[in-house]
């Protein structure tokens, strides 16, 4: 018996030590689906902003509602965005199905539409802001703020452990899994089909198999990305709060699936992080203190060639082609 717990030591010591690698984002938690079982945690308790997290909130707000998804809803001068001044190809004055509302706000994360949308909420934003309320209250969120439906405020706060809370009851929303895990989709504003993308490049990479993305970022929150995957035969939804760069999100994502996988971690070019804490069940995991070089790859255009010529005259360089 003490033989077989020392090796199960050992071993949860070694894959500890192979997964040392630095993550990019302030607050993780990861948690299996199936048994509630926490993966990774980095703190999961912190309240820091969650910019467009919040339309998985407002989506299940609307739906609760069960409006008629067919309403065609006019884009107005009030929801474009005067605090952040973000883009938006959803121009003022296009009539939109609020199913193809509902479409841009979460899988574009487009913010005229998630105001839209809470603006022709029954009772309009005031009734939509206390049904948010209610929905908090409800899922147990208790440090949770959410004051507005698109994300642009710094004053819509959370926890990562909270979030993986909204993440769960927003996976029980068909309309929502679906629209959140569309890679593209074709949308008609003013009789023209445009295309618009998921701000989630995972959506539809190879070899992800994803249930529910949203993505977020402001100034105040960094990167953020709420997502459940499914890997190695587990069910496991993700949380990352405040990443320094879009590529520090996408890093942190794909050593969390390869953590659940049991792969080697992937590196990053020069970089320092906190460290990472694994739950008391699993192994720990530690960022690496020192600094990973990258290999410079050589062009595959061409090749450097020299070709010393006689003496007294200088060396020549000649081009060689790669086939």
């Amino acid at each position: 018996m003490m033989k077989k717990l020392f090796a199960a030591v050992l071993l949860s010591i070694s894959s500890a030590a192979a997964f040392a690698v630095p993550f990019g984002s302030q607050s993780v938690l990861v948690v299996e689906d199936d048994t509630g079982k926490v993966l990774l945690e980095k703190n999961a308790s912190a309240v820091m902003p969650i910019a467009s997290l919040t339309k998985l909130m407002t989506a299940m707000v609307i739906l609760d509602a069960k409006q008629d998804m067919q309403e065609l809803i006019e884009i107005d001068r009030s929801d474009v965005d005067t605090l952040k001044h973000s883009s938006s190809r959803v121009p003022v004055g296009a009539s939109i199905p609020r199913e193809d509302v509902l479409q841009l706000a979460l899988m574009s994360s487009d913010n005229r539409a998630a105001a839209s949308l809470a603006r022709t909420y029954p009772g309009g934003v005031t009734a939509f802001k206390a049904a948010v309320r209610r929905k908090i209250a409800a899922l147990g969120m208790t440090n949770t703020v959410i004051e507005e439906p698109t994300g642009l405020s710094p004053h819509n706060r959370s926890t990562a452990a909270d979030l993986v809370k909204m993440a769960n009851a927003a996976s029980g929303y068909k309309e929502i899994t679906d629209r959140t895990t569309d890679a593209k989709n074709l949308i008609s504003i003013n009789s023209r089909e445009v295309e618009f993308h998921n701000t989630n490049r995972l959506v539809g990479a190879k070899g992800w198999d994803v249930g529910l993305s949203k993505t977020g970022y402001t100034q105040e929150a960094g990167r953020c990305l709420i997502m459940s995957i499914k890997a190695a035969g587990k069910n496991a939804t993700m949380v990352l709060l405040n990443a320094g760069a879009s590529s520090a999100r996408v890093l942190d994502a794909l050593n969390i699936r390869r953590y659940i996988t049991g792969e080697s971690p992937a590196v990053a070019s020069a970089a320092r992080a906190p460290k990472m804490k694994a739950s008391s069940r699993a192994p720990r995991i530690k960022a690496s203190a020192g600094r990973v070089k990258v290999k410079a790859k050589a062009s595959t255009r061409s090749k450097a060639k020299i070709v010393v010529a006689p003496k007294k005259k200088k060396a020549v360089v000649t081009r060689k082609r790669r086939n």
